[in-house]
Order: structure tokens, then C-alpha cells, then sequence
């Protein structure tokens, strides 16, 4: 094993004292070619190309001598720190940091970052990456090649944001660009890049925040809230403790996207939205879409709001994670389960309609769990009966994408 690994991060600007000095005792150095190439590398150290992090690190691991990792930024923030300290390697490191690229961008826009979401985009995570854009108001992402400001901004269509692409940050190519999300594809982008992505009304808390990204506890508590939250009557399917059992079942979260269909007063996709999904809500009724909008100012959350009719209206729009159809019965919920997202939720007033829907279900692979609520509104001034709903509850989740 290395006697000792030093990670020293990088933001072009000149090293410490600390991080000379573990340079120049250095027998092995890793980094990338622009690393490699400061002339404070010794020359007769060991030269080791960061690609494979985990091949870098069996070698370092099986180094005799001083190893020296160099990585840009903050190497313990999405850095190469995680991957030296796994326990499979048994390295101990020393870390001396720099400023994160992720500060350094929001530097160089004059933006406080302190209540952006920061996500890391893979090809294999650029989908979840570009669903919490959907969802937040500022979002920073690092970026890597081939889920890149170009694939962000396909991956975005029919949502408008602003993106601050930071390219090469601390280097002397150093360049800092503003386009709107659909013109991000008509240009090619040096790696490496963070991308800040703006959408929606961006506003400084008064006095400050308390906690990094969006405050959990702003908005009205609870998980639903009642009819008189929502402009006009809510529709059969959405009563209070039906959307409380669907949310439930659903377990909407960041990263996901979620399709409500038949979106009626917007209370599902809302509530969904607060939950920090993104959230497509679609509806036939232009009456709908707009309460639905209206909901969505109120609370001050994200929805992309499609007008048309199910199921004609869904092959364009992206892959789902979890569904809930509020409306369209038995052939949507089918065209919907043939896109295999991961659960789906609808309702039924009959017993005939739910084993309808639960047969079609399961013929698509889904597991299938009804249930019959029935919720009794009582007045308590006088303990009398107000209103009585009862729906037959249904789901489905995908054995193999449970999770």
C-alpha cells in the first residue's frame, strides 16, 4: 500500500504551501493530462491517467512510496475521495480542497447557490438529472461526455429554462455562455462543463435560508390538503384520503417524473410536485389545465401542463416513473402499462370496472393490489354525516423495477 495519499484539488489557481510540498515528495501522481502537465509534478514520479478511478486506485494501492491524486475542485464533493476511501482499497487520504466547480460557477454567474439542487449527470443518470430540473427553480449540474448541456436541453423539450454553461472553469480557456434550454443543442460544449439551470421565479429568502436546496418545510404542512386549497369542486377522484392512498402508493420523490392524467383541479399534481417530482399533468379539459396552472402558482411548484386527450396525447411525452390516471378508465391505464413505468395508480366506482383494469394490469406483468375505501365526512358540531365517497383503489408495481 501507499505510505501516503495526498487528493489535491484544483481550480487553477496557484497550489498552497501543502499542496507543493506533498507534490515534491511524491514518488506517484494521478490526474488528468491537464494535471499531469503543472510544472510542480515532479519528473521522476510515477505518471498514472485518471480514467478508470477504480483502476487509479489499485494502483495507487499497490504503490511503495508518496502518492499525489489531483482532481479539479473540491475532490471530496462528487469527487475521487468516495471512491479512494472504499474500503476494498484500504487507502487513508489527506485532502487538501479547492473552491468546488460548482461554487466556481455560481461565481462567475453572481448567483447565490446556498438553495440549488446540485445533480450529477451520467449517461445512466441523465434522465433523473433532467427531472429535477423539471421540478426546481436552480439546478446545477455537472456534467460528463454524452449527458452534456446538448442532452440536457433535448431531454427539456416543452420546458423553457435558462442555462449558464461554465466550460473549463479556472483554466485559460475558461468560458462562461447563457442560452434558453432549446437552443442548447445547436452548439458543441468543451468538457468539462457545469451547467446552471434557471426556471421559474428565483427569489432570495428573506434573512437567508436554513438548509441547502429547497427548503422541505415551506408550504402548507401535509402530505394533501383539504377541497378549499383548490379552486372549484375537486372531481370523484379527488377526494382528500383517495390522493393521500394514491400518493402513498405512489411515493412520488426527486429525480422521479410522474404522469397525472386527468389532472381536474391540479391537487394530485400538485401534491406530487411538493413531494419534489416532476410532474406532467395532462387533461382534455382546458378548464382543467388551467386550475391546474393556478394550483401550481399557488404553491409555488414546477408542472409542465399538456392539453389533450388520453392516450392519443402521451406518445410523445417522456418515460414515466409512476403514473396515476384520474381519468380515461380501462384503455388508458392499458396504454399507459405499455410503457412500463415502474407503478401505476387509477381508481374505479364499480367492482365490474376495477377487475376490468386489474386484469389488464396483470396481463402487463404488474402486480396488482385493490382495495375499497370508503371515507364518511362527519360535521363535529353535531357529529352528523356530510359526505360519503367510495372508490375502489388500484394499483400496480412492476416486480422487476419495485424499487
Amino acid at each position: 500500500m501507499a505510505d501516503r495519499v495526498t487528493v489535491i484539488g484544483w481550480d487553477g489557481s496557484p497550489l498552497t504551501a501543502a499542496a507543493r510540498a506533498a507534490l515534491g515528495a511524491a514518488t506517484l501522481v494521478a490526474g488528468a493530462a491537464h494535471h499531469l502537465a503543472l510544472p510542480e509534478v515532479p519528473p521522476t514520479a510515477e505518471r498514472v491517467r485518471l480514467g478508470s478511478l477504480a483502476l487509479a486506485a489499485r494502483r495507487i494501492a499497490a504503490h511503495r512510496g508518496t502518492a499525489v491524486v489531483l482532481a479539479d475542485g473540491d475532490p471530496g464533493f462528487f469527487g475521487v475521495v468516495r471512491t479512494l476511501r472504499a474500503p476494498e482499497f484500504g487507502l487513508e487520504v489527506e485532502v487538501v480542497p479547492a473552491v468546488s466547480s460548482v461554487a466556481a460557477a455560481f461565481a462567475r454567474a453572481g448567483m447565490p447557490w446556498d438553495d440549488a439542487h446540485v445533480v450529477v449527470a451520467h449517461p445512466r443518470t441523465l434522465r433523473r438529472a433532467v427531472n429535477v430540473c423539471r421540478a426546481h427553480t436552480k439546478v446545477a449540474v455537472l456534467t460528463s461526455p454524452g449527458a452534456g448541456p446538448a442532452e440536457l436541453g433535448l431531454l427539456l423539450d416543452g420546458v423553457h429554462r435558462t442555462f449558464v454553461i461554465c466550460e473549463e472553469l479556472g483554466t485559460d480557456r475558461e468560458q462562461v455562455t447563457v442560452v434558453t434550454s432549446d437552443k442548447a443543442a445547436d452548439h458543441t460544449w468543451r468538457d468539462p462543463n457545469v451547467v446552471i439551470v434557471i426556471g421559474g421565479p428565483v427569489g432570495a429568502q428573506e434573512g437567508g435560508g436554513w438548509i441547502a436546496g429547497r427548503d422541505p418545510g415551506t408550504g402548507p404542512r401535509g402530505w394533501t390538503l383539504p377541497p378549499e386549497a383548490y379552486v372549484g369542486e375537486l372531481g370523484e377522484g379527488e377526494t382528500e384520503l383517495l390522493r393521500a392512498a394514491q400518493l402513498a402508493r405512489l411515493g412520488p420523490r426527486v429525480g422521479d417524473l410522474v404522469w397525472d392524467i386527468g389532472c381536474g383541479s391540479g391537487a394530485f399534481a400538485t401534491e406530487a410536485a411538493r413531494a419534489g417530482a416532476a410532474v406532467i399533468a395532462v387533461d382534455r379539459d382546458p378548464g382543467a389545465c388551467a386550475r391546474t396552472d393556478a394550483a401550481a402558482r399557488r404553491f409555488a411548484v414546477q408542472l409542465q401542463i399538456v392539453h389533450g386527450t388520453a392516450p392519443h396525447v402521451l406518445e410523445n411525452l417522456p418515460e414515466p416513473d409512476v403514473v396515476r390516471v384520474g381519468g380515461g378508465g380501462a384503455a388508458v391505464v392499458s396504454a399507459v402499462a405499455d410503457r412500463r413505468p415502474q407503478r401505476i395508480v387509477t381508481h374505479a366506482a364499480t367492482r365490474d370496472a376495477a377487475e376490468l383494469i386489474g386484469r389488464d394490469l396483470t396481463e402487463h406483468g404488474y402486480d396488482v393490489e385493490c382495495a375499497l375505501l370508503q371515507s364518511v365526512e362527519l360535521d363535529t358540531r353535531a357529529w352528523t354525516e356530510k359526505e360519503r365517497s367510495v372508490a375502489f383503489l388500484l394499483s400496480g408495481v412492476l416486480p422487476d423495477r419495485a424499487s
